[in-house]
């Protein structure tokens, strides 16, 4: 008789519980249907169509922006007038119309290249869909959410032009509050969303930054 505590057992039951719900789950299935890379590319388009994100022309930042899927939704809104940097130390497939760097934004070297990308374009938009790697130690995972949304809260501070915008991916925990409180001494108006494309499992949100004001 097989050990119902066995963890290889366990494991592969998850595993097949897994696929057996991303195989069946819509915004996987619509994702490839319009060719885009993940499922998240739905988050994005719900928080820009919400809170009026893109419009054509703009100069967006996508940081920790691979495999790709909100570069494609960012090239498709702000068309060929606008300008995309994606950023991310994985690599990416070419997205045409994006300009991707394969760096680190938290060293000197890896900001200058996003800069040179960038090629003196005032920012309008900074998103960030970057996470940790989960480590199964909520309190460390979370520390490590936040560390990561501050990191692009800083870059945000640093390009984006006035009356610009921001959107970041943190966990639900300890320590959202208090950034929470560090976006609204930067932006005219902030909010807390939790896209239908966001499992509810998750502990994922987005906080949306509107009319970065400084500070």
């Amino acid at each position: 008789m097989a050990n119902p505590l066995n963890p290889a057992r366990r494991k592969h039951k998850l595993v097949k519980a897994w696929m057996h719900e991303h195989v069946n789950d819509p915004y996987v299935q619509e994702a490839q249907r319009r060719g885009y890379r993940s499922r998240a590319a739905f988050k994005l388009i719900e928080l820009a169509d919400r809170d009026r994100l893109l419009r054509p022309g703009m100069t967006v930042v996508d940081l920790g922006a691979a495999p790709g899927s909100w570069s494609q939704v960012l090239r498709e809104r702000v068309g060929p007038g606008g300008r995309i940097v994606a950023v991310d130390v994985l690599p990416m497939d070419p997205i045409a119309g994006v300009a991707f760097v394969q760096t680190d934004f938290r060293t000197d070297e890896g900001l200058a290249a996003v800069e040179q990308a960038l090629a003196g374009a005032p920012v309008d938009l900074v998103v960030s869909d970057m996470a940790p790697n989960l480590s199964g130690i909520d309190p460390v995972d979370q520390a490590r959410s936040v560390g990561l949304a501050d990191l692009a809260l800083a870059f945000a501070g640093e390009h984006l032009q006035p009356g610009g915008d921001f959107a970041v991916k943190v966990f639900q925990g300890s320590g959202l509050a208090e950034f929470e409180g560090s976006m609204r001494e930067r932006f005219d108006k902030v909010y807390l969303r939790k896209p239908k494309a966001s499992r509810d499992r998750s502990r994922e949100v987005f906080l949306v930054g509107k009319g970065y004001s400084g500070g």
